[in-house]
């Protein structure tokens, strides 16, 4: 009887121990951490969110998709992240990096005045659209839809390729069904610019011989 009552008790002595080894110690240290002040039930109630719950969660971002904003937005993200200001080691200059030749050709003399004049520079883009427009409207015309060298022609595309090479060269590209090509001084090749620039809405766009920027 002696053995049997001292077992019992070993047992109810060991299992008391290790029970006390699972006590939630560690949670109430963390609401002692400095920065931290939360009370004993406030710790036990933080949840995780479940997949379900996460796939509800809806995000607002601007979205200009494919309309002519959305056009000079992936233009101006391509070739300057966006800086008005910026000037790279081949003196391309400006949110849409313009060349020297071609800003006198808009007018544009004052190359430290289209730097810090956003409003020039916006119109100075679209002049030069319209430009390109003017000069490539029979190659827009004839090769709009179609696949050449594996890329399919559309007109913001071709507007896109001018204003990195030139109109020149993007009538080469196409009429030697895209044998000729283009690239800059960075190796970025003009059939690159009618593929990732290619279906924007560029239709408000006035093709005119010789525009210039007034302000």
């Amino acid at each position: 009887m002696t053995k049997k009552w001292a077992y019992f008790l070993g047992l109810t002595l060991i299992i008391t121990l290790v029970s006390s080894g699972f006590r939630p110690t560690e949670a109430r240290q963390f609401g002692k951490i400095e920065g931290f002040h939360l009370a004993e039930d406030e710790i036990t109630n933080y949840t995780v969110p479940t997949i379900d719950e996460t796939a509800k969660v809806n995000f607002s971002f601007p979205f200009t998709g494919k309309s002519y904003v959305g056009f000079k937005q992936a233009i101006a993200i391509k070739e300057s992240q966006g800086l008005y200001k910026l000037v790279n080691r081949f003196g391309y200059m400006g949110k849409y990096q313009f060349g020297k030749s071609a800003l006198r050709a808009l007018g544009i003399k004052n190359t430290k005045e289209f730097l810090n004049n956003p409003k020039m520079q916006e119109r100075a883009f679209k002049a030069l659209l319209a430009k390109n427009k003017w000069e490539l409207r029979k190659e827009i015309h004839r090769f709009n839809g179609h696949v050449i060298n594996g890329v399919t022609i559309t007109e913001s595309g071709l507007l896109a390729a001018a204003h990195l090479a030139g109109a020149n060269s993007v009538k080469s590209f196409l009429r030697t069904n895209g044998k000729r090509t283009f690239r800059d001084g960075f190796g970025t090749s003009l059939k690159s610019y009618i593929k990732k620039f290619g279906g924007y809405d560029t239709s408000g766009i006035v093709a005119q011989p010789q525009p210039k920027v007034l302000l």
